[in-house]
């Protein structure tokens, strides 16, 4: 029954299909690329499961039928053991880490009922295994193998289960092993390269036009072309179009009208449903690093378009006045993005639409971000000041840090502290919530350093439910704006006033955003064991190895 269960959560989940040899081109049924995405996908939803507490149990029940094995199989002719089932005994010893196959002939032995799930009739000696890893599984079979091990035992160490041993949390990719601290250009690129292929093999089949069978275009021509668009600054589709027929391996490629057309058939709700897939199949990847468990503090934030210039008649609801408040209007897009030491991903993203409140934005945000990671800290501009919002994500547990807009009784008590010399104040505050409800907070008043000002406006003032010492958090919030910066870069160009192409265009930028600071932090791991924040791998590097990876040059 509980088999059930998880096989059906799975195959409910929209755009996320299973197996992977059957929901997407980039995969067939001897890819073990696929096979490693299908153990993926498989074990974390069955050790969420509360009945599922064993490794050994999750490996003899494993789908692998579908697979074809032949294909890296080098023995021919008659067999005594079958391909799968030396598979699963293999994945079995890997997840106890022995070393030799002694042990897990010994092991065996001791266990008849394991060895009638796994599927012996005898158990294999010593030598059979031996031989069978040695000289029947390929290199490549080899490495599929350990990759499975680990991340089934990473997947069942997050659910809580007992592991026979603990994973190593350093993804490993073919080429050689570098053992600089410092690598060079090239070997950066190099690893670069190895990762980015990775990755987009596993982000990309989250996203679908739903064109149907029969196509004479590959689908991954139109993520190859939207890419390809944000290689260049304010390059269109049209344009693009034509200088991608040129550029790109694939014998057809998608014009720019048809492109827009087929992306504007998706709705808001299903871009952000296959932006939320593809992000969580980014997060399965980096979640199996160390560096990706300092993740706990995200912040929300809105972004607005270039303004808008041309006539909105029509689309008032949609191209709305801007953050500052000016005569211009623009296009307005909220993200929530990991912050701090994490890597900078961004989690959702959604579109702003006249009359929305900041609350409704925030809770939706807050809820895919919470579906994907822990959070602990929320860090949000002054725009999010409101009592509601701050109610909100108290009740929800988490803590905040948020600046407050200068009102009269703030503006007096900064002009008391000048008089004072007084640097930092602190003091606790009620914010009425209606009906004689209210928020407690705390206002924390700071002296900004250098400030351009002799008067009461030195001062920044913040509301804080977690205390003055993540105040210094809240300094996390640049990643944001210089984030944007990037995004930005990564859009297409577009004077449509299609709603949906418009933040089809944002979505995909951000994700190509996320793909970018994804693929730094593997490589830095990679190759120095260490992440740190500053990027050594360029996102014009990572772009140009998206681009040949969808089928350009």
């Amino acid at each position: 029954m509980s088999r059930r269960t998880v096989f059906r959560r799975i195959a409910q989940r929209q755009y996320g299909e299973w197996p992977a040899y059957d929901s997407t081109p980039l995969y067939g049924r001897t890819s073990l690329a696929g096979l490693e995405s299908d153990i993926r996908t498989v074990s974390e939803t069955w050790f969420d499961h509360d009945s599922h507490d064993s490794i050994e149990e999750f490996v003899c029940v494993l789908p692998l039928a579908y697979f074809r094995f032949s294909a890296h199989d080098r023995y021919v002719g008659p067999t005594r053991y079958q391909t799968a089932t030396l598979f699963r005994v293999f994945v079995l010893k890997e997840c106890h880490g022995w070393e030799h196959e002694t042990a897990l002939v010994g092991y065996l032995g001791d266990r008849p009922e394991l060895c009638e799930q796994l599927g012996f009739e005898t158990i294999p000696d010593q030598s059979t295994l031996w031989r069978s890893w040695h000289e029947r599984f390929t290199a490549d079979l080899r490495e599929t193998v350990e990759t499975a091990a680990r991340t089934i035992l990473i997947k069942a160490q997050n659910a809580g289960v007992a592991v026979p041993r603990e994973p190593a949390r350093k993804l490993r990719y073919h080429g050689d092993e570098s053992g600089e601290s410092d690598p060079d250009d090239q070997t950066t690129l190099e690893q670069a390269e190895k990762i980015t292929d990775h990755v987009s093999r596993i982000v990309f089949p989250a996203f679908s036009l739903e064109r149907g069978d029969g196509c004479e275009i590959h689908e991954n021509a139109y993520w190859g072309l939207q890419t390809y668009l944000g290689l260049r600054e304010s390059l269109a589709a049209n344009e693009g179009a034509r200088s991608f027929t040129y550029e790109s391996t694939r014998e057809r490629t998608p014009l720019g009208h048809a492109h827009r057309d087929h992306i504007r058939d998706l709705s808001i709700a299903e871009i952000r449903e296959m932006y939320r897939q593809a992000v969580n199949r980014l997060l399965s990847e980096v979640a199996e690093t160390e560096e990706f468990f300092r993740a706990g503090i995200v912040a929300i934030d809105i972004t607005e378009a270039d303004p808008f210039t041309g006539d909105r008649t029509g689309h008032e609801d949609e191209i709305i006045g801007t953050k500052e408040k000016t005569d211009e209007y623009a296009y307005q897009w909220a993200t929530v993005q990991l912050v701090g030491n994490a890597v900078p991903i961004v989690l959702d993203a959604r579109p702003v639409r006249k009359g929305e409140s900041r609350l409704e934005i925030v809770k939706d945000l807050l809820d895919s971000a919470e579906e994907m990671v822990h959070v602990d800290n929320v860090l949000m501009d002054r725009e999010f000041d409101s009592q509601h919002v701050l109610e909100m994500l108290s009740q929800r547990g988490l803590s905040y840090v948020v600046p407050k807009r200068m009102q009269t009784s703030e503006k007096a008590q900064a002009k008391r502290l000048l008089r004072r010399d007084q640097d930092r104040h602190e003091t606790d505050r009620k914010l009425h919530l209606g009906k004689n409800e209210w928020h407690e907070t705390t206002l924390i008043y700071r002296r900004k350093e250098d400030s351009e000002y002799d008067d009461h406006r030195q001062y920044s003032v913040f509301m804080t439910n977690c205390g003055s010492g993540h105040l210094t958090e809240y300094g996390y919030r640049w990643e944001i704006e210089s984030g944007y910066r990037s995004i930005k870069r990564f859009m297409a160009a577009t004077t449509s006033k299609d709603f949906g192409l418009r933040f089809f265009y944002f979505a995909f930028a951000c994700l190509l955003y996320s793909i970018w600071r994804a693929v730094d932090l593997l490589v830095q791991v990679e190759l120095t064991g260490e992440y740190e924040h500053s990027p050594i791998v360029t996102a014009d590097n990572t772009l140009t190895l998206l681009k040949k990876e969808t089928g350009i040059g």
